[in-house]
């Protein structure tokens, strides 16, 4: 895997290392020893898919908090998505900024998202399937999350907004 690091202090976007020959390719998409030595924790306690009928549907941007914050490693299997996190961990030097990448099933990238970062996506083709790969089991008493549109964040969402969830419009805006 090829580890490439965002302007958010432990974000990662990850790539495949292709080995190709003519059947097609062989890409590791999970190796414990070479997160590990990025400083990624490798724990997993869930796996989850969300899949999206239309392109432009949104959602996010979510998080949850402490005890049971979660890591998350996030790849498009089907489609394609803009992924953006926002880091929202009190004290850091990066706290309320953005980052934004497209996760295709083409490219096979994915999104490493530590501890204490707000996530959301928005489809950017039909039949868009998301895996997701969670440190932490999933606490509905400890979800949180933040406005997509909040001026404050400043996220530059591709297209217009198609589908979204009414939890999901009635987030707070985001205070630094």
């Amino acid at each position: 895997m090829i580890f490439r690091e965002t302007d958010l202090a432990g974000a990662w976007v990850l790539e495949p290392e292709r080995f190709t020959d003519d059947r097609g390719f062989f890409a590791r998409t999970f190796c414990r020893d070479e997160l590990q030595a990025h400083g990624i924790d490798p724990s997993v306690a869930q796996c989850s898919v969300s899949y999206n009928h239309r392109k432009g549907t949104l959602r996010g941007l979510h998080f949850q908090i402490a005890p049971r914050e979660e890591a998350k490693l996030v790849r498009c299997t089907r489609g394609a998505i803009f992924d953006a996190i926002v880091d929202v961990r009190p004290g850091s030097p990066t706290y309320g900024r953005h980052f934004a990448v497209v996760l295709s099933a083409e490219a096979g990238n994915q999104l490493y998202i530590p501890k204490g970062m707000a996530h959301g996506f928005q489809t950017l083709e039909d039949g868009t399937e998301i895996f997701y790969q969670i440190s932490e089991m999933y606490a509905p008493e400890l979800a949180r999350g933040y406005r997509y549109d909040d001026p404050a964040l400043g996220i530059p969402w591709p297209l217009p907004v198609t589908v979204i969830a009414d939890k999901d419009l009635d987030l707070p805006r985001f205070e630094a």
